[in-house]
């Protein structure tokens, strides 16, 4: 039993009705979490909300952050519908940190993640903070064979590399994942794309090559250097067994995304993103994917909402 949970409400789901299944919102299915079982051969895909901003508060972070998985659905649900009839929809609900306790909703959200995959689901968490990625990636590798090997992409402006000595935060989960994997004695293997030099400090720079990360600047992150982005990319797919792929939505110039939790115009475009989910997605090693820091309060015309519900589309219709 997951604590701290919601179960999914139908009426976040709504759009232009079709007499054929034309619109998302017509084809997804509400389920509670514990009921979620995977009885059939059909490709599962599964929605599951992260509705907490306490990390990105911690990271001194606008808040507004725990609003997000309701405005993704709300633009997802009237986007076209061109799933095969072997795909099915499910949306299993939120989880939530009522008391603030992010260390707590990390490891509910591995327990939820474990139990998506032990159903055979493929994952997409909405969120909600970026420390989220502590316990998706954490859930994921809990049904990792032990002879695989599993990399981190994140797109994003952030490193995400800060110590936790204060607590974990939106600012830290890849710290928590390096420390983890060195205790371990294995490698980490984080790839972070979009990275910019007036939004990281030189310290995190340091631990990140200190740890063998690996990084594009943001200044080369865009479609006029598509061919050294997807070489990049392409070595270190190669390189791995499986994928888990994070999008940061404050990685975007604040023109397409100004609703987030630390906007910046000087962030990266749709365009170039896309191209590179076209590569990871083609890979087939795609193990789970999220989509954060949407900040529904500051966001404009919905933008940045349909930004990312434009993005799980993308990635829904081309696994």
């Amino acid at each position: 039993m997951i604590k701290n949970y919601i179960v999914p409400n139908a009426k976040n789901w709504k759009g232009r009705v079709s007499s054929n299944t034309l619109y998302l919102h017509e084809v997804v299915k509400c389920l509670p979490i514990d009921d979620f079982k995977n009885n059939s051969s059909d490709k599962n895909i599964v929605l599951l909300g992260y509705s907490s901003d306490d990390g990105v508060k911690r990271n001194q972070g606008r808040i507004g952050a725990s609003m997000s998985p309701d405005a993704i659905r709300m633009q997802l649900g009237k986007m076209p519908n061109h799933l095969s009839p072997n795909v099915r929809l499910f949306d299993l609900g939120d989880l939530t940190s009522p008391d603030g306790d992010v260390e707590a909703i990390q490891k509910q959200l591995i327990q939820a993640v474990d139990l998506i995959k032990c159903q055979n689901g493929f994952p997409i968490i909405l969120g909600g903070g970026h420390d989220l990625a502590y316990g998706h990636f954490n859930g994921l590798l809990k049904q990792l064979p032990d002879d695989k090997t599993i990399g981190i992409i994140n797109f994003d402006a952030h490193f995400d590399l800060r110590p936790n000595d204060q607590g974990n935060n939106s600012g830290t989960p890849f710290y928590q994942i390096a420390e983890d994997q060195k205790a371990a004695g294995t490698s980490f293997r984080y790839f972070a794309l979009g990275i910019r030099a007036d939004a990281n400090t030189k310290d995190l720079y340091e631990f990140a090559e200190a740890n063998q990360a690996f990084y594009l600047q943001c200044e080369y992150f865009n479609i006029s250097f598509l061919e050294h982005v997807q070489l990049r990319l392409m070595q270190f797919i190669e390189d791995v067994d499986y994928l888990y792929t994070t999008i940061d939505l404050d990685g975007f110039s604040s023109a397409y995304a100004p609703g987030v939790s630390a906007a910046s115009p000087m962030g990266f475009s749709p365009d170039i993103v896309l191209e590179c989910l076209k590569l990871i997605l083609e890979s087939g090693k795609l193990s789970g994917v999220d989509v954060v820091e949407l900040n529904p309060n500051f966001d404009v015309d919905d933008q940045t909402a349909k930004l990312a519900a434009s993005l799980i589309h993308y990635v829904i219709h081309h696994l």
